[in-house]
């Protein structure tokens, strides 16, 4: 099995405060019977770069749509604890795209007990990864590189994509078709899991080419960074924008043999055996590049 995924960078915010909803939390047994405002404010933790230069709502994520969300989970609540409500809260806010971690805190803004106190809240911190276990997909997404920081844009790929579980090593090979003069490339391949639907997913893939300045001007020319989804679960998908499996990857020594080593069972049978050997070689772990 493949390494660790390294830790990703610091995220931009989209700060959303004193969201009021009316609804049924506590323990007591007035509390039960009651409604009482609570107040939200949320931090999310959202890689705003797109949008900066975009300009474009669809590249952020939209807070009033947001709002919305969590105004129906807390209105449509009956819990006891801040704490579960707050978690809900969270894991709702978390299947939006785009959002990798959120800060709740969730407010009694009349809290029942005798002493003067003006509210009580509950803050929690919590991250997309942790999210994805339960009801999440299984994706694998390969990684290419042969312009420029080669080593830094699969980084930046590992660290920018979703629910990283499963990385294989680094494999330098040399180019096949495209132009000549060419220089090698760097592949691996990633495995995650992920809430993100397929073409949710594209996106996310195409948005991390496009930060590392990826520019599509010549067919299988030089590329600072390719991000290609290969599997989706068991998703079949055959248009004109994503093709599940990925088409060709059977053929490819230099997709299967990292692929080989986060998930041996999506490898044709033989395929070491049959492929012609394509100057596919080790590097190492990407920890260590």
């Amino acid at each position: 099995m493949g390494t660790a995924p390294p830790t990703g960078p610091a995220l931009d915010r989209i700060e959303i405060r004193g969201l009021v909803v009316t609804t049924i939390v506590g323990v007591l047994t007035h509390e039960r019977q009651i409604a009482q405002p609570l107040r939200i404010d949320l931090d999310l933790h959202v890689d705003l770069r797109d949008a900066g230069r975009s300009d474009d709502l669809g590249d952020t994520a939209n807070y009033g749509d947001v709002a919305e969300r969590v105004a129906a989970v807390v209105r449509d609540a009956d819990d006891q604890l801040l704490e579960r409500l707050a978690d809900r809260v969270a894991a709702t806010v978390l299947t939006i795209d785009r959002v990798e971690a959120v800060d709740v805190t969730v407010t009694k803004l009349r809290p029942p007990i005798p002493e003067h106190l003006d509210s009580t809240a509950v803050r929690i911190h919590r991250r997309a990864v942790e999210y994805t276990a339960t009801g999440s997909h299984d994706a694998i997404v390969a990684l290419g590189s042969n312009l420029g920081d080669r080593v830094g844009f699969l980084r930046l790929a590992v660290s920018s994509l979703p629910g990283v579980d499963r990385v294989s090593q680094v494999f330098e090979t040399d180019p096949i078709g495209g132009p000549d003069g060419q220089g090698a490339y760097l592949n691996m391949v990633v495995g995650l899991r992920t809430s993100l639907d397929p073409y949710a997913l594209l996106r996310r893939c195409r948005r991390i080419e496009v930060a590392a300045g990826r520019e599509r001007v010549v067919h299988w020319g030089p590329r600072t960074l390719d991000v290609d989804v290969l599997f989706y679960d068991d998703v079949k998908l055959d248009d004109p924008e994503l093709t599940i499996p990925h088409p060709r990857f059977a053929e490819r020594r230099f997709v299967l043999t990292p692929l080989a080593e986060v998930a041996p069972e999506r490898c044709p049978p033989d395929w070491n055996e049959t492929l012609p050997p394509d100057g596919v070689h080790p590097r190492g772990p990407l920890a260590e590049q």
